[in-house]
């Protein structure tokens, strides 16, 4: 072999090296979440806030320790079946290094044992169920979103006075059995009480049915007399509720926080408490300072209520990794458990015993402005993580 021909060999081996090194150096996320289906709203908001959650804790670099950000989407269909597969082919084929999603709880408890199977972290944003972080939960299971607990507990202190009766309308699926579950738990001791529970499809488009129910339930109680409503997702409207008139039974209608399109239906509800998990508004720190600037220089609107959350699971990767030095996954979840880190929302721990994020919630008041496309849910006080006795579910 001459000068030139070794050279050249030496040159190609190089190049290759370089290749194999540059690809290993990148570290892959995946994004499994219900980019189609009736949560397809919610899912968009989410990969939004993940990109610049990313964006803004690597000060626009999208590299962590000298390794470049991939982000890969996969969709789960808001199909338990489809996320587990999409989950197991990230993990498997793709060779992620952390996984996050989905939207849909009962999408979210499908793709848990795939986590433990793998043994790769799982950052759950946005799906709420407790079982997540509760009786199905597995050690490489981590949570930004809020659990149904966090919403259950801060909504108790809206609306948790004494000689209230409470009738709930849920979705009949994981996200709505284990809301109700954890907001009969809240309202313990608080001198309110629920006196009926009504479970409707997900896609439900007619109330009248279990409107009549409820009323039913409730017309002939005594005291402050309450409809609080646990719905998500682009089906049905539960707010039509209203048209039948509950106040003809002295009945008023209750329920958490949405996103913005969703709040236009709350305008038929003028000076209704609640509480949320983010409003645009609310926060005064820095993150969603620059969040609603840039959101609104981007996509000419404010930032949502999942845009935050996915801000704040891009974050909450970027400072694990920096904190464990490494993708290796015992490294991470060593480092992540008890983390604290800064999010829209002001700061974020990780809880060991559960993983679960504790973070604050927000009690508002509806208010009505007709300038204004939804009804703004005027911030009556933030509820810090320290007042809520968010209950450990799981069995570790």
């Amino acid at each position: 072999m001459n000068v030139w021909t070794k050279s050249i060999c030496t040159l190609a081996l190089a190049t290759a090296a370089g290749m194999a090194f540059g690809q290993a150096k990148e570290i892959k996320i995946a994004h499994v979440y219900d980019k189609t289906g009736v949560l397809e709203a919610y899912a968009k908001q989410t990969q939004a806030g993940l990109m610049m959650g990313l964006e803004y804790a690597t000060g626009g670099k999208m590299e962590v320790l000298g390794r470049k950000l991939v982000v890969i989407e996969k969709d789960s269909q808001f199909k338990p079946d489809v996320g587990k597969a999409q989950l197991a082919a990230a993990y498997g084929d793709d060779k992620v290094d952390i996984a996050v999603g989905p939207t849909g709880s009962g999408v979210a408890l499908a793709m848990l044992p795939v986590a433990e199977e793998y043994k790769k972290i799982l950052l759950v944003e946005p799906a709420v169920a407790d079982a997540i972080t509760g009786d199905k939960w597995n050690r490489y299971v981590f949570r930004t979103g809020r659990s149904s607990s966090q919403d259950a507990i801060s909504n108790a202190v809206a609306l948790g006075k004494k000689d209230t009766v409470i009738a709930t309308l849920a979705q009949d699926y994981a996200f709505g059995r284990d809301g109700v579950k954890a907001f009969k738990e809240a309202l313990a001791g608080t001198g309110a009480e629920i006196v009926h529970e009504e479970y409707a499809p997900v896609a439900t488009s007619d109330f009248t049915a279990p409107g009549e129910r409820l009323f039913n339930a409730l017309k002939d109680k005594k005291g402050r007399k309450v409809i609080f409503i646990i719905w998500a997702g682009g089906g049905g409207n539960p707010f039509k509720l209203a048209e039948l008139n509950p106040g003809r039974f002295g009945i008023e209608i209750a329920t958490g926080g949405n996103i913005l399109p969703a709040l236009a239906s709350y305008k038929a509800l003028p000076g209704m408490e609640g509480a949320t998990y983010y409003f645009y508004e609310h926060p005064k720190n820095a993150v969603n300072q620059w969040l609603v600037k840039e959101h609104q220089a981007r996509f000419k609107s404010p930032p949502d209520f999942f845009t935050a959350g996915g801000m704040s699971a891009g974050i909450a990767i970027v400072e694990a990794i920096k904190k464990a030095g490494s993708t290796d996954t015992e490294k991470l979840i060593a480092a992540m458990e008890g983390l604290a880190f800064e999010s829209p929302k002001g700061r974020m721990t990780f809880r060991k015993e559960d993983h679960q994020a504790m973070q604050s919630m927000y009690h508002f008041k509806i208010k009505v402005d007709p300038n204004v496309a939804w009804a703004i849910p005027v911030l009556v006080r933030e509820i810090k993580p320290e007042e809520m006795k968010v209950p450990v579910r799981n069995k570790r």
